[in-house]
């Protein structure tokens, strides 16, 4: 729901603090003069201003769920700028969502086809495997939120993986020897949906990653206290953290 809450006065919401402030998960990738969206939720338009993105060479989305997709159609701009549709990577199931919830976009033809941004999708196809995107070589894995299909992603020393719940063991044969990894945590209570910190720390145990970087946080969880109760190679993540990684 990002942070602030609406009509919340919880500590965290009321904090001030700047890393108590969290838009909806999403990542930005520098490489090799291509720059390229690890999912588009509704904060987007603001992000791209705060941030000053001004170009956008792909987008990939990692699941279909509205808080990682809903500022699809904020990328129109960036479609409108380059003149060419912009390369999307994603599953054929994300796919499928985004069909029903943005059927204009997937409508080739029509009065307003000018105003209608156009994508190049690419697939992640299968339960796993490697690929290039623009450029850039990856890693996908797949696990489950909710029935909901979602990816994680490995790019050489850094994988991302957010909303993970339900996951095949096998999924740590594609994270032996990590630098850094970027995982969900969402409270240190339960949840259905995600992992709660104590799991994601001990997710992040198991694979050895030498640092570790907690994202989708709730407003369950203060910045700086929950800073204090973790491992000092886990830290909680922030709006604006930049993290650099390695591709052989």
């Amino acid at each position: 729901m990002g942070v602030p809450v609406i009509a919340c006065d919880c500590p965290v919401c009321t904090s001030g603090k700047s890393v108590n402030q969290r838009m909806r998960p999403s990542a930005l990738i520098h490489y090799d003069s291509k720059i390229i969206l690890i999912d588009c939720g509704p904060d987007f338009r603001w992000q791209a201003l705060h941030f000053h993105i001004k170009h956008i060479d792909g987008v990939i989305l990692t699941h279909a769920h509205n808080d990682h997709t809903a500022g699809f159609d904020e990328l129109r701009l960036f479609y409108f700028r380059q003149k060419a549709p912009i390369p999307c990577l994603l599953s054929k199931v994300t796919e499928e969502d985004l069909q029903k919830r943005f059927y204009y976009i997937f409508q080739r033809k029509g009065p307003y086809e000018q105003f209608i941004p156009k994508f190049d999708f690419r697939y992640m196809e299968g339960k796993e495997g490697n690929l290039d995107f623009l450029g850039l070589p990856l890693t996908f894995m797949t696990y489950e939120q909710g029935g909901m299909q979602v990816n994680g992603l490995r790019f050489g020393d850094l994988a991302y993986l957010t909303d993970i719940r339900h996951y095949d063991p096998a999924i740590f044969s594609h994270l032996h020897g990590l630098e850094t990894l970027v995982i969900s945590a969402l409270r240190f209570t339960p949840s259905p949906l995600h992992f709660d910190v104590d799991e994601a720390v001990e997710f992040a145990r198991r694979c050895g990653a030498k640092e570790t970087w907690l994202t989708h946080v709730s407003h369950d969880l203060d910045h700086d206290q929950t800073n204090a109760y973790l491992p000092a190679n886990i830290r909680v993540a922030y709006d604006g953290l930049q993290l650099g990684f390695k591709v052989s």
